[in-house]
């Protein structure tokens, strides 16, 4: 029961953030200020517990949502065929350069934090 009421927590706050996108005419897709709400409500234990355990679910049966993909990569071979190398060149340079931005990011923000023990 408490896998679909962490479902519905999920579905919610995705539903109001794309509300509250459109309604307010913000510059940001829905599920990401539902992921900002999400952010928000998950300082509630209850939020917490339920989100928890629909996300071990999810977790869980990680696996069966690349069947849509893979059935798509097959019905598409000769696209694949035709634009493949150029395919991985990019997914390869677009990996690395996440990589490099997100270390990057990293050491800076570890610059500037205080160390450990002076945390207070």
């Amino acid at each position: 029961m408490q896998v679909l009421q962490g479902l519905a927590i999920l579905l919610t706050l995705q539903s109001v953030g794309e509300a509250l996108s459109r309604l307010l005419h913000l510059p940001y897709p829905g599920p990401v200020i539902g992921m900002v709400l999400l952010l928000v409500a998950l300082h509630w234990p209850a939020v917490q517990q339920r989100v928890q355990t629909v996300a071990r679910f999810l977790l869980g049966h990680l696996s069966l949502l690349f069947v849509p993909v893979g059935v798509g990569v097959v019905t598409q071979l000769g696209l694949v065929a035709e634009y493949g190398l150029r395919l991985l060149v990019v997914i390869v340079a677009s990996t690395w350069i996440g990589l490099a931005v997100t270390a990057l990011v990293l050491r800076q923000l570890m610059r500037q934090a205080p160390p450990v023990g002076d945390r207070e």
